[in-house]
């Protein structure tokens, strides 16, 4: 059974600036409630045990969020406010499972997913991009089962329009399974329309293997100078890794530009 998670969080958030200038992008509410909260309620209704957050020293507001008890007890001791209690025993739990890796320089996702590496303890791990949002439908969950059929990797997938494929990882299919599930065949990072070989986008919801370590210990930069997790994929299923990709059900909000963290709280508003 997948036990751990990663998430990174050390990205700038430059795409909801000026909001982002002072705070972390993962502690902005979403209906009243942190962005990173949605994904850790996720991660636990999906058995998750350990959490691994991956973040930078220009983001340790993260941390503080997590390691404030002086002040909730101070709070408590004074309020008396049953919600504010609530809150604090919530971020408690949320502190126990949570371990902190640090990527101080900005160098992709593949970067900070090495950073893991020694604190990954078994043959596969769930990770998680926090400014991808999936509700009505816990997508982790339902990966986990589909990794514990077929015993090998998943991600997420959801199709988009052809004019939009540059902004995504896209698959090529090399064969279908079910409905909502297919072998995935490869996997290119933001390609040009024409040489797009689906407009099927990789979301971010992940399970993979610890034999991932292996492509990105060795792995080129990319696009943008920056190592792509996409890239050592590719190179994972090149090697002969099986990864199935899944169609997920719920909706996907994406909460990384302005234009669509204001539509999740809309969105999740309506829940």
């Amino acid at each position: 059974m997948i036990k751990q998670a990663i998430i990174p969080l050390a990205g700038q958030g430059t795409r909801l600036l000026p909001l982002t200038s002072v705070f972390a992008k993962e502690l902005l509410p979403i209906n009243g409630k942190p962005g990173i909260e949605y994904i850790l309620d996720e991660c636990i209704e999906a058995g998750i045990k350990e959490i691994i957050f991956i973040i930078s020293k220009k983001k340790q507001l993260i941390k503080k969020y997590f390691y404030n008890d002086s002040f909730y007890k101070k709070i408590i001791k004074t309020k008396k406010d049953k919600r504010i209690k609530y809150e604090y025993e919530k971020i408690k739990k949320f502190k126990k499972m949570i371990k902190f890796v640090y990527q101080n320089k900005p160098m992709g996702t593949g970067d900070a997913v090495l950073k893991t590496k020694k604190f990954i303890k078994d043959k596969f791990f769930l990770m998680l991009l926090p400014d991808d949002l999936i509700i009505k439908r816990n997508c982790s969950k339902d990966m986990i089962l589909i990794h514990k059929k077929y015993n090998c990797s998943v991600m997420a997938s959801m199709n988009v329009k052809r004019n939009t494929v540059k902004r995504w990882g896209i698959y090529s299919k090399e064969k279908k399974i079910n409905k909502n599930n297919f072998f995935i065949k490869d996997v290119v990072e933001k390609p040009e329309i024409k040489y797009a070989p689906s407009n099927s986008a990789v979301i971010g919801r992940y399970i993979l293997s610890k034999d991932i370590f292996k492509k990105l210990n060795n792995q080129k930069k990319g696009k943008g100078g920056e190592i792509h997790i996409t890239d050592s994929i590719k190179r994972l299923i090149e090697s002969g890794h099986k990864i199935i990709g899944h169609n997920f059900s719920g909706k996907y909000l994406d909460c990384g530009t302005m234009k669509g963290y204001i539509k999740s709280s809309m969105e999740i508003s309506k829940l």
